[in-house]
Order: structure tokens, then C-alpha cells, then sequence
């Protein structure tokens, strides 16, 4: 690959990482732009993925040191997402893309519709979660984990959403939380890459690298952010990304 494409495609994964932490959708940006580059699809989305493994550890750092995770709520859905986003890598190649980009587009614009309806969602932790907000919450980290391993084009942005929606977090508990799932999400999925062989580790280490540093940077802002803005932040860059997506399937 030229050296000016390489300079470009670590600016792009500097930004898309920092603005990320918040945000989540990198790969609907990153992926399509490796695509530009020459780079054959599954080899695209298996070395983001190795990247995006750095990133979300780079991502949890700080909100680690802040000790703004609820690990007593989390810890349950790892093993969830670990078997989901197994699933979800093993599965691809083997499932048209057609249809994922306007199923995540929809997704996004449900969810951000139900949290604007649902006025003090993300702005104060529920102590209690209802029997059936935590059914939702486990069957949807599942699902969303196999989507995860399989492509992860705004899985953590959708995960974020329902920890608020139905797991009664703040936004920064749901944004950190979500950031520590996807390491494991991440990691199970990049594994099996490497098994299958699609991961094209020289370019790799060099997102790894820049994921790592701009997801900390960007985690080190988001706890500066009082939950009123990183709310209406979340949801007109989601919203902005769901719009985009389902111009760019049109």
C-alpha cells in the first residue's frame, strides 16, 4: 500500500476512534474507507477488528481510573457477548452485506426515537431494572454480539442505546460499559480472523497503534462531559450516521 494511503488511513482511524468512544459506528466509516483502498472486503473488516480490539482497550483505560464501571451489572453479558461475537465472525462471508447497512440505519433511529421519548433515560442510573428490561437487555447483548463479530458497524453504538434504554445506566456508565464488552467482543472475533487467516497484521499494528492512543484521548474527554451534553451529543452523531448509511445503501 503507497504511503500517502497509509498516512490517510491513520488519520481517518485517529479521528473515527476519538470521536468513537462517544459515538461507536467507527467501522461503518473505516471499513467502507479500506474498501476504497483495494483492500478485499474480509481482510478489510478482519483487520479493523484487530484494531478495534486496541481501541476498545485504549477506551477503557480511563473510564477505569474513574471507576465509572458498574462491573455487577456488565459481568453477566460478557459471556453473552463472547459466544455471540464467536458466532457472529465464524458467520462471515457466508451472509450478504445488501441488507446491513439500512438494518443498522433503522436500528439506530429506533433506538435514538425510544431514548428521546424516554426523557430522563441516560441522565440518572435506575437502581432497579425490571425482570423484563433485563430479558431485553441479555437477549438483545447476544444478538448484538453476533452482529458484532460479524461486522461491528455500529454494534457498540446500538449496545450503548439499550444499556440506556433497558439496562437503566447514565450515558458515561453505558458508554464505558459497552467500551469493556467490546474487548471481549473484540478479541473473540479476531481470533478466530487469525485462525481463518484474514487479518493483514502489517497494516494492523499500525491501526492497532493509532486506535489504542486515539480511543484514550477520546475516553479522557467523555469523562469531562456531564451527561446532559454526552446525551445530545450520542444522539445527533447518531443520528447524522444513520442518515449517511441509508444514503450511501440508496
Amino acid at each position: 500500500m503507497p504511503i500517502a494511503e497509509i498516512i490517510l488511513l491513520i488519520l481517518l482511524f485517529f479521528i473515527t476512534s476519538a470521536v468513537g468512544v462517544v459515538t461507536g459506528s467507527n467501522s461503518l466509516v473505516t471499513v467502507p474507507v479500506m474498501f476504497q483502498f483495494g483492500i478485499e472486503p474480509k481482510v478489510a473488516v478482519a483487520t479493523n477488528m484487530f484494531g478495534l480490539t486496541f481501541m476498545a482497550v485504549g477506551a477503557t483505560i480511563p473510564f477505569l481510573k474513574q471507576k465509572v464501571i458498574d462491573y455487577k451489572r456488565i459481568s453477566p453479558l460478557i459471556l453473552l457477548t463472547i459466544i455471540g461475537s464467536a458466532i457472529g465472525a465464524i458467520l462471515v462471508g457466508l451472509i450478504s452485506s445488501q441488507a446491513i447497512p439500512i438494518i443498522v440505519s433503522v436500528s439506530m433511529i429506533v433506538v435514538t426515537i425510544f431514548t428521546l421519548i424516554k426523557r430522563n433515560a441516560g441522565l440518572q442510573k435506575a437502581e432497579t431494572v425490571s425482570a423484563n428490561s433485563l430479558i431485553i437487555t441479555y437477549v438483545l447483548t447476544f444478538l448484538l454480539g453476533i452482529y458484532g463479530g460479524l461486522y461491528s458497524g455500529g454494534y457498540v453504538t446500538m449496545l450503548t442505546a439499550c444499556f440506556v434504554a433497558f439496562f437503566g445506566l447514565t450515558f458515561t456508565e453505558a458508554v464505558a460499559g459497552t467500551k469493556s464488552i467490546n474487548i471481549f467482543s473484540s478479541s473473540i472475533a479476531t481470533l478466530i480472523f487469525m485462525w481463518q487467516g484474514l487479518v493483514d497484521y502489517k497494516l494492523g499494528a499500525i491501526l492497532a497503534v493509532i486506535m489504542f492512543v486515539g480511543a484514550y484521548v477520546g475516553a479522557k474527554t467523555v469523562t469531562h462531559i456531564n451527561e446532559v451534553w454526552l446525551k445530545r451529543i450520542f444522539l445527533f452523531s447518531v443520528l447524522l450516521l444513520a442518515i449517511k448509511t441509508i444514503f450511501d445503501f440508496i
